[in-house]
């Protein structure tokens, strides 16, 4: 989830909140690439999750990351709730997940560099404690009154509007963690041809990244739970957004779809307003009901906007929102994936040219059919292996193109970061499928041992 926004001044014209998105727009050479995933935490003897407060817990991991590592802390009313270092910031999700939040970095070589760092200083503070982390897209066990609500005001608000709205929004705030990437976009146009190849491939990164088979300890019937849980959270916030298909998409067009999202809150002096149901557009006009007479700052503007939850979401870049948490491999494939997909021209347009033909319904089905079936989804004529192979090529070749060395010049390009991904393509074999196999053989439907076998 995100942090407090800042740096915004008045909105003193409507075309300002088109204005704000447009400012994300970059020249080539100054795109970038900003990994983010979330992971699980719990005491290695018992299993059970990290509770914010005691002798292990998410605040003496902050505090540890703290004080061994060199991370400046992020504080509210007096909580220790995050961290920061040199463009990077490490946070928690509502059920305590720690999320590293990675600083804007040129290629996939730094982006995993930033990756196994983290995973080492965590590593490094866990150990003392009797703690382990795990990277998966639910948790496989643990029940909601067994997860602490983490002590930020935001998820306070959260928390309680979760049980007007859908059925799942409280599930997906305690219990599931992702991976994703976010990129940048050159021009209007540029955006609106990411966006919508984000949005209609969104499903085959569930797909290749399914790693949520179990829930409450049994299996759920879904390669990616995770998945299913975004479907039922806020049909206001969440799902396919088919609007940005539509002829005249662009900037304008989101900051309608955005003014029409109910409000959480409004961020005033370290304190989260309560603004739940409440309308942006009654706000631009001075009438928020919660703040009477008073109207919005672009950081209000820019706080709002995330939160919308769409498969594909877009403020000064676009974020890739699809793809279940997961082993440390993958946590370098999802960001590879995109990025040779989106940062190179004719890989991006031979994306499109696979998915234009493709309508609302479609798109609808293979979000449904990725989270059930993974790889073995079939959607009238898309096959998802087949789809698979074909964008993977796509990325492949991209990736390819950019040609950007590691190893001071021994790794030629980025492609190898896709490995796991090509053994996912090779064998029809996603996390979930694993996961499964090693359920129904040699734990012998222990899930306990699911612990041992893969956390970090």
């Amino acid at each position: 989830m995100s942090i407090p926004q800042s740096g915004g001044g008045p909105i003193e014209r409507r075309e300002q909140l088109a204005e704000f998105l447009a400012d994300g727009c970059k020249p080539k050479a100054d795109w970038r690439i900003g990994t983010e995933h979330e992971k699980f935490g719990y005491c290695r003897d018992t299993h059970k999750p990290l509770p914010y407060e005691g002798e292990r817990s998410i605040r003496v991991m902050l505090e540890g990351l703290r004080d061994r590592h060199g991370w400046a802390p992020v504080e509210e009313a007096g909580k220790l709730i995050g961290l920061e270092k040199e463009g990077a910031n490490i946070s928690l999700e509502p059920g305590g997940q720690l999320e590293l939040s990675g600083a804007p970095l040129e290629t996939i070589h730094e982006t995993c560099d930033e990756v196994n760092t983290h995973l080492r200083e965590v590593q490094d503070v866990a150990d003392d404690i009797g703690v382990g982390w795990i990277g998966l897209g639910a948790a496989p066990e643990w029940t909601h009154d067994q997860m602490d609500l983490m002590p930020k005001g935001r998820y306070k608000l959260m928390n309680d509007y979760m049980t007007k709205v859908g059925t799942m929004g409280r599930v997906m705030m305690r219990r599931t963690c992702t991976v994703q990437v976010n990129l940048d976009f050159g021009s209007e146009a540029d955006m609106v041809q990411k966006m919508r190849v984000a949005v209609a491939l969104q499903p085959l990164a569930t797909a290749l990244f399914a790693n949520s088979p179990f829930f409450e300890g049994k299996i759920n019937g879904h390669k990616s739970w995770r998945s299913r849980v975004w479907r039922d959270l806020d049909d206001a916030r969440t799902g396919t957004i088919p609007f940005i298909f539509e002829d005249g998409f662009g900037f304008e067009r989101w900051v309608e779809y955005a003014l029409d999202v109910p409000m959480y809150f409004v961020y005033r002096d370290g304190k989260y307003i309560d603004a739940l149901g409440l309308s942006f557009r009654d706000f631009l006009d001075g009438k928020l009901s919660a703040l009477p007479g008073e109207t919005p700052t672009l950081s209000d503007w820019a706080d709002h906007l995330t939160t919308a939850f769409p498969e594909a979401r877009m403020k000064k870049y676009i974020e890739m929102r699809g793809a279940d948490g997961g082993p440390w491999r993958r946590l370098c494939a999802l960001p590879a994936f995109w990025v040779g997909l989106m940062y190179d021209q004719s890989a991006l347009d031979g994306a499109w040219d696979l998915v234009k033909g493709w309508d609302a319904q479609t798109r609808d089905e293979m979000r449904v059919a990725a989270s059930v079936d993974g790889l073995q989804a079939q959607v009238g004529k898309v096959n998802m292996h087949d789809l698979a192979r074909e964008v993977l090529a796509l990325s492949e070749a991209g990736l390819k193109a950019r040609a950007r060395t590691g190893a001071g010049g021994l790794v030629p390009d980025e492609t190898h970061f896709l490995n796991a991904l090509k053994e996912s393509v090779e064998t029809g074999r996603v996390p979930a499928d694993e996961l499964l196999a090693c359920y129904h053989g040699e734990w012998g439907g222990d899930l306990s041992k699911i612990y041992d076998a893969f956390s970090y």
